[in-house]
């Protein structure tokens, strides 16, 4: 490893892969790690703690899931997951990511979608915040220093495929102490953001 500014730099490259995706189910393989996000795992993100406890003690079901083949974490590479979020919500609010910054802020991510409907909610330590419907084949663009969460607005698994450069890194504590100044909400005329 050698470093370039204040980033490491890998002096060994990867010899070139390739992934198989399937489009619909998100699998991604090979994969070489699967991260799990239960109810129970995302507290405080959820506007109704009644109803979040209720849920972890009725089962405790999976929120989403995350499929990425790793490489390392350094300048130069990018790396792909696939994530799949599943249908449901906590009270009237849609499952949802927990929501991240990048640990080193000046770098985005581009997501495609695969299949389901849901919301990319984005926002800025300083205020600026937006709200990106997507579906199957929306590519969203994920700039520098915008946090960014995922909603699951229909009936079925919201699932998209993501790519981010490698020494990007994934800061949750700062939205876990701020939350997100938007939230998606099922009402009977369909999905509302607030």
């Amino acid at each position: 490893m050698t470093e370039s500014g204040d980033r490491t730099v890998s002096s060994k490259p990867l010899d070139p892969f390739t992934l198989m995706l399937d489009f619909r189910s998100g699998a991604l393989e090979p994969h070489t790690s699967r991260t799990e996000r239960h109810v129970s795992d995302m507290q405080g993100a959820y506007a109704d703690a009644t109803a979040q406890e209720h849920l972890v003690k009725g089962g405790d079901p999976l929120v989403y899931e995350v499929l990425q083949y790793d490489i390392p974490e350094e300048v130069g590479q990018l790396i792909c997951c696939t994530t799949v979020l599943h249908p449901g919500t906590v009270g009237d609010e849609y499952f949802m990511t927990k929501g991240h910054y990048h640990s080193v802020r000046d770098t985005g991510e581009v997501y495609l979608g695969l299949r389901g409907h849901g919301y990319l909610l984005l926002m800025t330590e300083e205020g600026g915040k937006a709200a990106t419907p997507m579906g199957p084949g929306t590519v969203a663009y994920v700039p520098p220093n915008w946090a960014h969460r995922t909603v699951n607005t229909s009936e079925e698994p919201f699932v998209f495929f993501a790519v981010y450069p490698g020494q990007a890194g994934h800061d949750y504590g700062t939205i876990e102490k701020t939350g997100f100044p938007q939230r998606v909400l099922r009402t009977p005329e369909g999905a509302e953001l607030r």
